[in-house]
């Protein structure tokens, strides 16, 4: 009789252990799904339009989202860089006046503008792999690869993107200048633009970088996010031409996913001379991150769904090497004002541009972080903002401490909008206001548009 009661107990015990086991987070994601897909088709097609409603309404309380393109500006390859400030400011405000207040009274009076906090993914409880509608046409047209997702839309309007496809320049070969031809570079035509220019090693290197593998939401299982099963994403469906259209994802390395970080997608322009790669930056070599992308990125950071899922792994001493070789060989722009050091010729510059430079090495304070001729000093910084609010829970992010943040090259820094890791800034002006404001500097309106007349010059 005591062991049967001990039994009921002990099983008593371990049913409330579960239930309670169902309300604490957990750093897995479930493995077996119960639910049929076209339920969980039908059960995310019906949120959807709430859920992009919520999410632009947070754009539009944030932002001026209109098309206000530059009459003399342009991206390379022609695209009209957008002007202005586009971040709101609270009513009552001017930001002449908030850069004088302290962090202390901006935290205080609860003015920190809100296009200036960590902006939230499209679906931030759901998160994933997000892609630009320009970018899933041409996929689709060339490989008839579809990358829609049935649950979700792209947020950011087309005309605060990159150039699209972005033009392909060569270390190796900057006499031929644009390698692209206007193309955007696919499985079905690497061959035919790269043969003759690159050695077989960086080919097949190319090659792999626009296979699609199985990614988290692109693959063939129950918990997918596409209609029909998916061959999956490729390196470059990102890196469009190795440079970016900003699609974006959350990043893998934290936990719980309220406070994991959008990222939007870094150019691979440059690599070459950069050190720290991966959302936190623990990788150091490109070799790192290609392998790293495959095994834990794809996946969000969970190697049993990627095992689940198809997770592909590279071979170190061939496949991820020849795919480093030929990141590696992605140029910058040319800039022609710049001389050989990065700074400006003053025979070609402007006096904008020439007094947005002193601004830049001097009062501004950009160069403590962003060194020529590249721009960066390949570390991290914690800018702290967190001091000018309270942390809140925005649309299932918790808008709290960014941490450190690498600093990103600038140079051709024109074609990589919108700006900051998480594409908070949507223009070269709103991402001036954000330094003046964040790091107290004081700057008045002509040295604003000096400083931005000298990034435009990068």
């Amino acid at each position: 009789m005591f062991r049967k009661k001990l039994s009921l107990v002990t099983l008593l015990l371990s049913a409330t252990t579960v239930l309670n086991a169902q309300d604490v987070p957990s750093s897995y994601m479930p493995v077996v799904i119960k639910e049929e897909f076209q339920s969980i088709v039908k059960r995310m097609q019906d949120a959807k339009a709430a859920i992009l409603k919520q999410h632009n309404d947070l754009l539009n309380d944030r932002y001026d989202l209109s098309n206000k393109p530059s009459a003399t500006a342009t991206m390379t390859g022609g695209k009209p860089v957008q002007e202005g400030v586009r971040v709101k400011l609270p009513l009552g405000t001017n930001w002449d006046a908030l850069s004088k207040m302290s962090a202390e009274e901006i935290k205080g009076q609860g003015v920190f503008p809100k296009g200036f906090l960590p902006l939230p993914h499209p679906n931030h409880p759901e998160g994933g792999m997000l892609f630009p509608k320009f970018v899933i046409d041409e996929i689709k047209r060339q490989e008839q690869r579809d990358l829609t997702r049935f649950d979700l839309d792209f947020d950011i309007p087309d005309h605060f993107l990159p150039p699209f496809p972005p033009a392909i320049f060569l270390t190796t070969r900057p006499d031929l200048g644009d390698v692209s031809q206007g193309q955007l570079v696919t499985i079905n035509n690497y061959f035919q633009l790269f043969n003759g220019l690159l050695n077989p090693k960086q080919i097949e290197g190319l090659r792999l970088l626009v296979t699609p593998f199985p990614q988290q939401q692109f693959n063939q299982t129950d918990d997918r996010r596409t209609l029909t099963p998916s061959r999956g994403v490729a390196c470059l469906d990102c890196h469009s031409n190795g440079h970016t259209n900003k699609a974006t994802h959350l990043v893998g390395d934290i936990r719980p996913q309220e406070f994991r970080h959008r990222i939007n997608t870094p150019s691979l322009r440059g690599v070459n001379i950069q050190r720290l790669f991966g959302s936190q930056r623990a990788l150091k070599t490109i070799e790192d991150f290609t392998e790293f992308e495959q095994r834990a990125a794809y996946f969000d950071g969970d190697p049993v769904i990627a095992t689940k899922k198809g997770v592909n792994i590279l071979e170190r001493g061939s496949q991820v090497q020849f795919m480093a070789e030929f990141q590696e060989l992605l140029d910058f722009p040319p800039a022609p004002k710049l001389k050989w050091d990065g700074k400006l010729d003053p025979k070609k510059a402007s006096d904008a541009e020439m007094r947005g430079q002193v601004l830049f090495f001097g009062k501004a304070q950009c160069s403590t972080c962003h060194m020529p001729p590249y721009y960066t000093d390949n570390s991290m910084h914690n800018l702290q903002t967190e001091r000018f609010f309270n942390p809140v829970l925005v649309n299932g992010l918790m808008e709290s401490a960014d941490g450190p943040i690498k600093t990103f090259p600038l140079r051709g820094i024109k074609d990589s909008p919108p700006y900051l890791h998480d594409g908070r800034l949507l223009t070269l002006d709103d991402t001036v206001e954000f330094f003046n404001l964040v790091l107290e500097l004081q700057l008045n309106q002509q040295e604003k548009q000096d400083l931005v007349a000298f990034m435009l010059a990068l």
